[in-house]
């Protein structure tokens, strides 16, 4: 990491407020939250793709503002790193293989002597595109850079904010703030974590995620997850009565972002998000767009559910949710029967492994769990997860095809009705 980037961070506040909607100018919270989005999309950090030197220059600068927060590197150190396996699917297009992740992990002690063991973790990934050679929405950009001001300095820059608001006052059980790397290739630094995980999984109580956060609109904000704990909608109620957001809590635990990680592996969770807009994974997605005032708002919320499930007496009731129905009986063209398996995108052990499967899915029905290995469906062997979408495509709903799986080792057959996606 170069001086000239340990710099960026020192701009001058009354600079950057120029930059600040009129309604933001006098808010320092809205000011240092948006100091640290400019520096984490500046273009000379490259668009932090995973294994590259801005990304290495972004973890860097996170641990440097976590401690300055008040927060602890965790008993091995403010990272967490790890390596693409060169023949993961998340390799296969995206030219990974072999990079060099790193979580950032920073530790809030909780002060209750009988919860202080028990975990809530806050995250957020601090990767990017890079220069968009994969995953980007603008094709004729590839090889500019990337910088993902919403997605996701926002939501980690967030992070900055919530453990020096809570770090002021510590709740009651620790606080484990993580910022993930590889979100982008598929949930790889999450994936990690959750398999190797720092702090027992056993006695994480929740985990609150913030993936694009910084462009609110007419006061709404979106939060998935809300289904995953049976208290989770009361209790966002009432910490809304006071910030009065136009709220729209729905959805399991699924989705694209890095709260899949920890849903599949049974925990409550949260992702909170401002939605999508014109500049989602495209070179245009700066930090002049960011709405600071509301990025703050947004933090400031968080931080108060964060504090309150970290204080919360009683035990939290997990619900495996259902995939929503969909309005029509009809598959989804061109991409077959559904099964409804959440792949394991970090490495290929000779099939796919599954990271869990939807409440209700075929896949469920037939008993497959998480880290079950499928090897083949029908006559198709699946030997990656191409395979996998190959051999779907070519049934169709309603067929009962065989599905072989290990488990532990252990070669397992059972029938499974493949069924319809959202169905």
């Amino acid at each position: 990491m170069t001086t000239r980037l340990r710099a960026a961070p020192l701009l001058v506040l009354g600079a950057v407020c120029l930059a600040l909607p009129a309604a933001a100018q006098s808010t320092a919270d809205a000011v240092a939250l948006l100091n640290d989005v400019r520096y984490l999309s500046d273009d000379r950090l490259g668009g932090r793709l995973i294994g590259a030197s801005g990304a290495d220059s972004a973890a860097e600068y996170l641990a440097r503002r976590f401690r300055q927060a008040g927060l602890r590197p965790s008993p091995s150190g403010w990272f967490q790193p790890f390596t693409v396996a060169p023949d993961a699917p998340a390799a296969a297009h995206t030219g990974i293989g072999g990079a060099v992740g790193k979580n950032v992990v920073g530790v809030l002690p909780g002060r209750d002597p009988a919860l202080r063991n028990e975990i809530v973790v806050v995250g957020a990934h601090y990767d990017h595109l890079g220069p968009g050679t994969f995953g980007a929405l603008d094709p004729d950009s590839a090889g500019r850079v990337h910088n993902g001001a919403d997605d996701n300095a926002s939501g980690t820059s967030a992070l900055i904010h919530i453990a020096r608001k809570l770090a002021s006052a510590p709740p009651a059980r620790t606080v484990v703030f993580l910022a993930f790397s590889g979100e982008e290739e598929g949930l790889l630094g999450s994936d990690y974590y959750v398999k190797n995980p720092l702090f027992s999984l056993a006695r994480t109580y929740a985990m609150v995620n913030m993936d694009m956060v910084g462009r609110l609109r007419d006061n709404r904000l979106l939060v998935y997850g809300t289904a995953t704990a049976q208290e989770f909608p009361a209790l966002l109620d009432s910490l809304n009565t006071l910030a009065r957001f136009d709220l729209r809590g729905s959805g399991d635990g699924w989705g694209r972002s890095d709260q899949s990680s920890f849903y599949g592996a049974g925990k409550p969770v949260l992702h909170l998000f401002t939605d999508l807009h014109e500049d989602y994974h495209r070179t245009t997605d700066d930090w002049e767009k960011i709405n600071a005032d509301g990025l703050a708002q947004v933090a400031d919320f968080t931080a108060e559910i964060v504090r309150a499930l970290a204080d919360r007496r009683a035990p939290l009731t997990f619900v495996n949710v259902p995939p929503p129905q969909a309005a029509t009986g009809a598959p989804a063209p061109g991409y077959g029967a559904y099964l409804g398996t959440v792949p394991d995108m970090s490495e290929n052990p000779g099939g796919v492994r599954l990271t869990g499967v939807r409440a209700g899915s075929p896949a469920e029905k037939a008993g497959l769990r998480g880290n079950d290995i499928i090897t083949r469906l029908g006559e198709t062997v699946v030997s990656d997860l191409q395979a996998l979408t190959g051999a779907l495509r070519q049934h169709k709903p309603g067929d009962v095809v065989e599905l072989r799986f290990l488990r532990d080792g252990a070669e397992q057959r059972v029938s499974v009705t493949l069924g319809t996606r959202g169905g």
